[in-house]
């Protein structure tokens, strides 16, 4: 008896944290690292939408969006995938990642509230968001690489399951 009131009460208790989070933030975050093609290095903090309902919420209802952060979707292996803008009012620019980490396209200065699907070019794995005008600004462009890593700038560790080393 007491052990089913134990899980109960945690059960209950794990449906609160559940229900007090705002809607679309991830519980999940980490470190991106953009290896610019002329060998700049840039980082940001991105939350990371990992799962079916992550990925589906992304940044809607933010209202703001602090420089160098953004969020990192993955869809686990490489898709045509196409994004909009439903319920977010920030206007972001949207990179779609190859595989391999590679840019294969930017769509910037994606239209808040726009039911316009915005679609990659070709099958992508991963697509990072950030806020409007992060491309022009750190002039990343197509064939830079973005890869998820943890750990600060030193020492930085790769947590995607690939064995790169990160100089």
């Amino acid at each position: 008896m007491r052990r089913c009131r134990r899980r109960g009460i945690a059960a209950v208790l794990s449906l609160a944290l559940l229900a007090s989070a705002a809607p679309g933030v991830a519980a999940t975050r980490g470190r991106l690292l953009v290896l610019r093609a002329d060998g700049v290095q840039l980082w940001f903090d991105v939350e990371l939408a990992l799962d079916a309902e992550s990925r589906r919420v992304g940044l809607m209802w933010r209202t703001q969006l602090a420089p160098r952060h953004g969020m990192w979707f993955d869809f686990e292996s490489a898709l045509p995938v196409t994004m909009w803008m439903k319920n977010t009012p920030v206007p972001l620019d949207m990179f779609f990642v190859a595989t391999d980490g590679t840019i294969a396209a930017i769509h910037a200065h994606a239209e808040p509230y726009s039911l316009d699907t915005i679609m990659a070019p070709r099958p992508v794995r991963y697509v990072l968001e950030l806020a409007a005008g992060s491309a022009a600004a750190h002039e990343l462009g197509v064939g830079d690489r973005a890869l998820l890593v943890a750990g600060d700038t030193t020492g930085a560790q790769r947590i995607d399951g690939r064995s790169e080393t990160l100089q």
